[in-house]
This record gives C-alpha cells, structure tokens and sequence, in this order.
C-alpha cells in the first residue's frame, strides 16, 4: 500500500484538513517535472518549499492548539475532580450532615470517568496525528530528493526542528490523567502503600514477560494501561519533571566479554555487575548492582542485590581504594538497619569489590532510557514498566581509546537523547520500547484478564529474556563476541501487526457502541456510518512499512506459546489448545516458545545471510530440571538391563545344555553392547545438558537395537535346539 492510501485509510476524520496534503504536494512534485521537460529548476524548488512550508505551519498549529486544549481541559477536570471527591469525604465523615447540600452520586463519578475517557482518547489521537504526519513529512521529502536530485532534507529538517509538532511528550499528561483516574475509578480512596514496597505475598508464582512496543503504539499502550494501573510515582508531592523518569546504567565487563557469554547461554552462577543512578547526572546516589543467574534445577531464584555509594567514592571503590568496610562504616554507627542487613551489604560490597579487581572489569556499556512504571503502591502482583527511547553506549576501552578518560563513567553525555554529539559507532538507538510485565500470581489463579488481553494484542510483540546489556554487547562490540542473541538477526522485521479484536485499545463511546452493535449482528444506519467522527487510530496495517512504500510480509521467527488463545474451526482442537495452555502454564515459565512453522530449529542456517561471518546465534534453550534427572535414571535401568541379561548369560553358559551355549553368547553380545551404549549415552547427553546444546535428547535407536539382539538371540537359540533334535 502506498503512503497516501495509508494516510487515507489511517487519518482521524475530525482532524482531516489539518493533516499534510500529501497527494498534493507529490502532484505538484510529477506537474512540475512534466511542464519544465523533467528538470527540476530553482523557481520549482522554491514553490515546492513554500508549499511544504504551509503544511508544516498548519500542522504545527494544529497540534498547539490541541494540546492547549487537552492540558485546558484536564486542568478543569482535575479542579472537578478533587471537588467531587472532597464532597464525597465530608459525607462520609459526617453523614447526617444536613448542610452538605451537594451529595455526590455514583452518576458524577460515572460521567467523570466517561469525561476522562474521552480525554485519554484525544491524547491518543493527538499522537497518532503527530506521527504520522511526521512520517509523511519524512516521506514525501524523500521522494523529493529522488525525483529532482534536489538535497531538501536536511534544509527541511532545520525547519522541522524549529516547529517539532512530533517531539510534544504526553509522559506528564499521561502521569495528570492516570493519578485523575485512580481517584475516579477507586471513587476517592486509592491504594496507598509504599512505592518501592514488594507485598507480602505468600506462596505465589512469580512470571516475568518481555515485549517490544513500536513507537506507533507507545502512547496507546501506555494510555490502555493507565486505565487499570496508576502511574507508579515515588514522590507524589514534586511536580512531574522529564528528568524523573531518565534510568542509566554502566555495565561492566573485561576484554573476554566473560560476563557478556555468562549471561548470553544463561551459564548457571552468571552474573551481571552494573552502577546504576536515577535522574540526571547531578544523582549523587549511585547503586552498585549485582544480578546472578540461578538454573531451576538449583532449587534457588535468580536475584539481585545492590547497595549504594556516593558518586565520589565510586572511582576509589573500584580500585581497591575505599574498601567495603568504609563504606558502611557511617550505617553502623547510625544504626538506621540492623547489623545482619549492614553484613549482607556489605559482604555484598567485598564479593563485587573482588571480582572487579580480580577480573579486571571495567565500564564497558551504558544503557539510558525513560521508565514509565504502572503499579498499585505496595501490590506487587501486577507490575509493568515501559522502557522509551532505549539507547546503549560504548564505554570501553578496548580499541585503545579511553572513553571514560579513567573514570567510572563518560562524562560527554548525559539525559539529552538523541545523544547526537556522539559518534555512530559509539551508540545503538534501539528502534522499539521494551515493555515488561511482572506478575505474582497465586497457585492455580490466572492473570487479571486485561493483562492477558494486553500482551495478546497488536500493540505489543513477545521477546523472551530480551536483554539491554546482551543487545548492547552484540551490537556496539561484534569485534569482541563471536555468539549473537536470537533476537538480533530480527531487528529489521517489522514488529507491527493489524488490530485483530476491535474492542481492545482506546475507543470513544460512540465506537464502543457501533462495535458492539455489530458484534451482535446489529445493522446500523447510514447516519451513524458517517457521524463517526473517529477512526483508530494510526496503527499500521500488514500491507504498509514507513520506512519503504511496498512490505514484504514478515513475522518474527520466535512465537509466543499461546495455546490458550488460539482458535480454529474445530472445537475439539480448540477444546485441546486451551487444556495444553494450561499445562503449559502451570508447568513452565515465561521461556516457553515455538518456532514459526516451516523453519529449521537451527537459527545459525535459518539466519545464514543475515550472520555476519564468523559469528553465531545462541539458540535460547529450555532444558528442564527433571532432565538431569532423568539421565541419571534411564542410566541405571539401562544398567538393570544390562544385569539381567549377563546373568541370563552366565546362567545358561553354566547350567544349559549344548544349544544354551549359542544362547549364553548371543545374550552375552546383548548385555555387553547394553553396558557400552549406555555408558556412551549417558556421557554425552551429560556434556549436551552441561552445553545447552539443540539436540534430540530422546533415544529411537538403543532400545530397538536391544529388543532386535535379544530376539536373535532368542531366535538362534531355537534354531539350533530344532536342528540338534
């Protein structure tokens, strides 16, 4: 499909004479051409600018003005809001009041959040408005400088710059409106509790999800969100500010990228040492972080464990300098945390103390991105965050520049994304949003089943056990690591997919109900067909990528296991989908994937032309605890076989007669063959378990080849008892 259709199909019907006349300005491109012999002059140019000019004025207009409004009307709302809430407390503090005169009723709270609603779908579609104008000031300028051999872009892009209508950020609406709509939706009583608390839940599966979000669906998702979790807050009384929301990360490593591979085939004991600071530069808490890796079959969870420094104690901290000991010298003697918890860190303190110095790690890779956090406050059952304008930073100095110039950390950057000062070479601006979903679930409970609508939809793509370190390493270092992600090899995939189930998303009311009304079979009229003023948005459809006029249908190769959710024509197939589903969900976990059909399992041949030489994928493999064990077994009933069978042997070379000779050697072959397979079976299932390696651990040939000896055996021994007579 080509863009104009899109924009055609895609545009918001309210805002249809405020979007860019691309038809035409691409017409005027083709009239112009035609009607001077295909040459493109100055007097063309000129027109053709002051022409894009007016386009861009009347959008950036446009969105001005619409954000004044939405911040207008959120502003009176919240005033509303706090009114009918403040009325509702008096009343039930004194409910015999007889001065209250104005009682809120459940209608006020129901037209609020309808109110809010309404509002949350204007910011969605005021993003949706911006991007894709944005995309279509990018592409008809591309198709400029193609025709006419003119260089307008980056004149264009100064004009861009100087009216960003694209670079307006809803975070501090979205924060207004989500705190809005928890009072509304809790009718005045939120859930209070401390932020950073992790709930006292017992006995519970904790289930970890990763995804990527496109940047067409970021505002939606987060708005989608909002509407069942708060925005997670840790200061409630500071106004919101852009730096808040900034995390950044130092991951350390030596030249041999060990804790790189560690972590990359899930080695069990891998760990993964980072500083991390929230806010800008000017955070004078730097956390020192410790993540290791635990296999299932350990019995143990994979944690992590962090204590904090002073930013200028951290460069003598990683020398050797400032011991452990000092460093919580000052907790001690006020004791605000007791002496076992003091002994945990700083024992903590001493172990990554050693490794650094021992291993000789260093800053190696930086990653910064804007965290958008929904949770109830001291409910970790449900917790999500979001992860936008995802970027990874060399550190190191393994080409024999020093870019931290000895310190912890590169001091030529900050929070200013895009970090344009910086070399290409040096940083990876990753395309999507990582979205990641935490759930604690009681045993045999089901997630809430808007999370499980949400990370079915189209608004999010599952990548199991993403990781921004991984991700980094592989694409800043590939001179340094000879073993890729699975993921890599994917990034030019486009992860965008249709709107599959209508009723999912941000729909005004009226949609709402035209959507239901046809669900239901009902018709409607031709009134409501065209006074629909709204429709969803911008999402792209399969047959559309911005980035090129024409898609190659594409999916990612690694698919989510979800059984639950498939559906076909039979209902016995649909009947066993779920009944596997829920085996799947009790008996794994968030690693649990298939391979999209008609692929080979080896992703090092599937990917072939997209490896670079020399380097490999690290194929995610599952191996199950009960694994180990089973080997073990299977092992010793091969041996129990094995016995059987030789004494059965000596038995018959003893006590038969001529005939059991011939048996005693066949049954003797059999057992010895049997204690030979089955020693070299166990050893190399043990080193492909120990490797991870994607082999068949099942055995088709053993056992077939043991019933085939004994029969002829068995077979011989007949024979020559039926000649001897």
């Amino acid at each position: 499909m080509k863009f104009g259709e899109h924009l055609r199909k895609a545009l918001i019907k309210n805002y249809s004479f405020y979007y860019i006349a691309y038809d035409d300005l691409k017409h005027q491109l083709k009239k112009g051409l035609k009607d001077n012999d295909y040459e493109w002059s100055n007097e063309l140019e000129e027109e053709f600018l002051n022409a894009l000019e007016t386009e861009l004025d009347k959008v950036y207009l446009f969105t001005k003005v619409k954000n004044t409004e939405v911040n207008r009307r959120i502003k009176e709302l919240e005033a509303y809001v706090h009114e009918v809430v403040n009325a509702l407390q008096r009343v039930q503090a004194n409910p015999n009041d007889t001065s209250i005169t104005n009682r809120p009723q459940e209608q006020d709270f129901e037209d609020l959040e309808q109110e809010l609603s309404d509002i949350i779908a204007d910011v969605h579609d005021l993003a949706k408005f911006s991007r894709l104008n944005y995309t279509g000031f990018q592409k008809i300028v591309k198709k400029h400088d193609k025709t006419t051999k003119f260089n307008l872009k980056p004149i264009f892009q100064v004009r861009l710059n100087a009216k960003p209508f694209y670079k307006d950020n809803y975070d501090n609406l979205i924060v207004k409106l989500s705190k809005l709509y928890d009072l509304v939706r809790t009718r005045g009583n939120p859930v209070k509790g401390d932020s950073s608390a992790g709930g006292s839940q017992q006995n519970f599966v904790r289930q970890t999800t990763k995804y990527w979000v496109h940047p067409d669906n970021i505002t939606e998702l987060k708005l989608v969100i909002l509407k069942h979790l708060p925005v997670l807050v840790f200061n409630a009384d500071k106004e919101f500010e852009a730096e808040d929301a900034a995390i950044t990360s130092i991951y350390f490593d030596n030249e041999e990228m060990d804790l790189y591979y560690g972590r990359l085939l899930k080695d069990e004991g891998a760990e993964a040492i980072r500083l991390r600071w929230y806010g800008g530069m000017k955070s004078d808490q730097i956390f020192v972080e410790r993540k290791t890796h635990r296999e299932d079959w350990t019995g143990e969870k994979s944690v992590k464990a962090r204590f904090a420094l002073k930013e200028k104690k951290v460069n003598s901290f990683l020398k050797g300098d400032f011991t452990a000991s000092q460093a919580f010298e000052k907790a001690r003697k006020d004791g605000k945390k007791s002496p076992q918890e003091i002994d945990n860190l700083e024992r903590l303190a001493k172990e990554v103390q050693y490794r650094v110095l021992k291993h000789k790690y260093r800053p190696v890779m930086r990653s910064f991105y804007n965290r958008t956090a929904f949770q109830l406050p001291g409910d970790a059952r449900v917790r999500i965050s979001l992860d936008t304008e995802l970027s990874m930073v060399r550190e190191d100095d393994f080409d024999g520049y020093d870019r931290t110039r000895g310190n912890w950390r590169r001091m030529d950057i900050g929070v200013d994304y895009p970090f344009s000062q910086l070399p290409e070479k040096d940083i990876c601006r990753f395309p999507y949003a990582v979205l990641e979903v935490k759930l604690q679930t009681q045993l045999g409970q089901e997630p809430p089943a808007w999370v499980r609508d949400l990370v079915a939809s189209h608004l999010v793509e599952a990548v199991p056990k993403f990781s921004k370190f991984i991700h980094g390493g592989a694409s800043l270092l590939p001179d340094y690591v000879n073993l890729l992600p699975f993921w890599l090899p994917q990034m030019d995939v486009d992860i965008r997919k249709p709107k599959v189930v209508q009723e999912f998303g941000i729909n005004r009311k009226q949609q709402q109900r035209m959507l239901k009304s046809s669900s239901s079979g009902g018709e409607l009229d031709d009134e409501e067909m065209t006074g629909n003023s709204y429709t969803d948005g911008v999402h792209f459809s399969n047959d559309y990528n911005p980035l090129e006029d024409d898609l190659d249908e594409n999916s990612p190769l690694l698919l989510p296991n979800n059984y639950s959710t498939r559906h076909s024509n039979s209902p016995v197939a649909d009947f066993f989908y779920h009944l596997y589903g829920k085996f799947l969900y009790y008996f794994n976990d968030d690693r649990t994937f298939t391979v999209k059909e008609g692929t080979n399992f080896d992703l090092n041949k599937t990917f072939e032309s997209k490896i670079p030489k020399g380097k490999k994928i690290a194929v995610p493999i599952r191996i199950e605890p009960k694994v180990y064990f089973a080997t073990e077994r299977t092992f010793l009933s091969w041996l129990s076989v094995g016995m059987i069978l030789s004494f059965t042997a000596t038995t018959l070379l003893n006590y038969g007669s001529k005939s059991a000779l011939t048996a005693s050697i066949g049954f003797f072959i059999t057992a010895l063959f049997t204690f030979l397979y089955s020693a070299y079976t166990y050893v190399w299932r043990v080193l492909m378990i120990r490797e991870k390696k994607p082999v068949l651990y099942g055995d088709k040939f053993g056992p077939n080849m043991i019933c085939a000896c004994i029969f002829a055996a068995t077979f011989v021994t007949f024979a020559f008892k039926f000649l001897e007579n």
